[in-house]
């Protein structure tokens, strides 16, 4: 059951070679999900010599465990923006994830991507008051939204606000056929190729294998970025996880849900090879931080068959989403003492909208062209204020899971990154850190930054 519908669904996968030489190039991108794959197509487009890095496969992270919702509405996310940055950023935010969705539109293939309305849906006086709400904010941005009923689901619902010919994409696929855009384009892509050392200052990698990349640009599309703890962006992210179960069902909805009340819920339908498949997410909580994870993926189950009639559960996955303190994600030079290293992560379980929003602000910056987006997804943008507190916070737990974690599991294996003491997630089978997210395979090997080196088991 545990396993990624897209990923067992993907077109028949095209491998990309192991780096087994010393290269150079002008912009290397480390990461092979959607955002690095993007960044690799957009520059290498434009003439530029990349090259892209993955430890793994490509799109076998967060892209390939994904919801597959290409769309602009992000839950219930315009009202806060106008509240915390703005009309004028929430405007652009809007703007630069609605670029992102009409891009993918344009290069996807039939059997990747498909129009549903994008559908929030209240239960509760309060969940309704919010919907509310965020319609007065799609006015005022000039978001095209109805509130009113519109809904297929069997649950007691009270309201919903429709965006109407929003997009679903199959994230694997998409991804798939973008990475041969980019090596058609010129980028050359490498699988297998664990980036182990930094000289970030005479911008030299060096992978597991010992081999060099000379770069004049670097971008870290890893998801938490290794390098982050310079601008310490590391302690302005907060990790959660989130669990998706997936079962064949009878027709396609039209729409792709989420609730707004607790507990929070996404809902959508995959129609795939002629089959219907019916996903059903939620049960978030901060990575890390439960062992029992298994119980997530049991209640998903139980609504399947209790409230959907549907007992045939083919796959079950989970997801682990970075958040920063503003809700929008940091794109850009991860610090300005060095300007030629970029930072794209922070995607709060938006990452595929996101992603292709982030990698066009990276490469415009690397192109020298203007993009209006730029500013608002700054890493170093936000205030002293907001991101002290949510360091405090973390560093706080950071300091309780060392200290607790090395008296209360003294069993459990240490996580390579900071020292911390991993909980092992029966779930998914990994070993999870609760200090910054890193999570390792059962047999010790990374599967989850910010650690960079296995675990020792002995």
């Amino acid at each position: 059951m545990f396993n990624s519908l897209w990923l067992q669904t993907a077109y028949t996968r095209d491998t990309y070679p192991q780096l087994e030489e010393d290269v150079s190039c002008e912009v290397c991108i480390i990461g092979g999900g959607l955002s690095g794959i993007a960044n690799a197509y957009f520059l290498a487009k434009e003439g530029k010599d990349v090259i892209l890095l993955e430890k793994d496969s490509i799109l076998s992270g967060a892209t390939g465990n994904s919801t597959g919702k290409l769309t602009v509405q992000h839950d219930v996310v315009y009202t806060d923006l106008i509240k915390q940055l703005g009309l004028e950023n929430a405007k652009i935010y809007y703007e630069a994830n609605q670029e992102a969705v009409l891009f993918g539109r344009s290069i996807a293939e039939w059997d990747e991507l498909r129009l549903a309305d994008s559908i929030l849906f209240s239960q509760t006086k309060y969940g309704t008051e919010r919907l509310e709400d965020e319609m007065k904010a799609y006015k005022e941005i000039g978001i095209n939204g109805e509130l009113g009923w519109n809904t297929e689901l069997p649950l007691k619902v009270e309201k919903t606000l429709t965006i109407r010919d929003e997009t679903q994409i199959h994230p694997v696929r998409f991804g798939q056929h973008l990475a041969k855009l980019a090596q058609k384009a010129g980028a050359r892509i490498y699988e297998k190729s664990d980036v182990e050392l930094m000289d970030l200052k005479k911008r030299l990698l060096y992978t597991a294998s010992s081999n060099e990349i000379q770069f004049n640009e670097l971008i870290l599309c890893t998801h938490y970025p290794i390098e982050a703890l310079r601008g310490l962006q590391i302690m302005k992210l907060i990790v959660s996880r989130s669990y998706i179960v997936s079962a064949l069902a009878n027709m396609p909805l039209t729409g792709q849900y989420i609730s707004v009340d607790d507990p929070k819920r996404s809902i959508r339908t995959a129609f795939i090879d002629g089959k219907t498949h019916f996903l059903l997410s939620g049960e978030g909580h901060q990575a890390g931080m439960e062992k029992e994870t298994q119980i997530h993926y049991e209640k998903l189950t139980t609504e399947l068959k209790n409230i959907y009639q549907l007992d045939s559960v083919q796959y079950g996955w989970s997801a682990q989403d970075p958040s920063t303190p503003d809700l929008v994600p940091y794109a850009g030079a991860i610090s300005p003492s060095m300007p030629y290293v970029y930072m794209n992560t922070g995607f709060r379980k938006w990452g595929l909208s996101n992603s292709i929003a982030s990698a066009r602000i990276i490469s415009d910056k690397i192109l020298g062209r203007p993009n209006k987006a730029e500013a608002l997804y700054a890493p170093d943008r936000t205030g002293f204020s907001s991101f002290l507190l949510q360091a405090l916070r973390n560093t706080g737990l950071v300091l309780k899971e060392f200290t607790g974690g090395h008296i209360t599991r003294t069993d459990s294996p240490i996580c390579t990154h900071m020292g911390c003491r991993t909980r092992w997630n029966e779930g998914d089978q990994t070993w999870d850190c609760p200090c910054h997210g890193s999570r390792f395979r059962k047999d010790g090997s990374v599967l989850e930054g910010p650690a960079t080196k296995p675990l020792d088991l002995s």
